[in-house]
């Protein structure tokens, strides 16, 4: 009875370390990690002061894990740098920059030819404003919420080209005023280029 119970006990180890193995080798096949970085073009909308376009860039890591060999969720962590140009009003004429840390969480549909769309949320999260003239303690609030949609190609060796729309979803200022209205958002174009491998 022992020597049954300990190959039994042998059995369930020796399979349980195959299956482990083979499960960790089928899930790590399925992944695919990046490193990209681009130009940003970004501005406010429904400000009740003057903006014009800003540009910036952003640059990071992506990690994405295959479905099907066409249908993909994909994860990102950049550094991004938003904002606008204020053109008048009571902040002045200044370029106003917000760096944020960028999380966009993604569905993506890539074509057997490379091309592919994708949409989803984002979530930002700030790591630097310069405002000048402003005395408050924060200008923006810490965290930025987007909605995200863009379109590209991957070729097969991995390189690849996108560009990509972010719409604010959340407010940005993090103040109260009288004359500056502070539920304005986020907008920003995205041009990248990545590398799949």
């Amino acid at each position: 009875m022992k020597k049954l119970i300990l190959m039994l006990i042998c059995f369930i180890l020796v399979s349980t370390k195959g299956f482990s193995q083979s499960f960790f080798q089928k899930v790590t096949s399925k992944l695919e990690f990046g490193i990209k970085a681009g130009g940003n073009y970004s501005n406010f909308d429904k400000a009740n002061f003057g903006t014009d376009y800003l540009a910036g860039f952003h640059a990071g890591a992506t990690v994405a894990f295959k479905i099907t060999n066409n249908f993909l969720i994909q994860e990102e962590f950049l550094y991004s740098q938003q904002g606008a140009k204020i053109t008048d009003g009571a902040l002045g004429a200044q370029n106003l920059k917000l760096s944020y840390m960028t999380v966009p969480f993604l569905l993506k549909y890539r074509t057997n030819s490379g091309f592919y769309v994708e949409g989803g949320a984002q979530v930002g999260i700030k790591l630097k404003e310069e405002v000048a003239g402003y005395n408050g303690t924060d200008f923006a609030k810490k965290i930025d919420g987007a909605a995200v949609g863009g379109i590209g190609y991957q070729s097969k060796i991995g390189l690849g080209i996108g560009a990509r729309y972010v719409y604010g979803i959340s407010k940005v200022g993090n103040f109260n005023s009288t004359t500056i209205n502070n539920d304005f958002k986020n907008t920003n174009i995205q041009a990248s280029i990545f590398y799949v491998f």
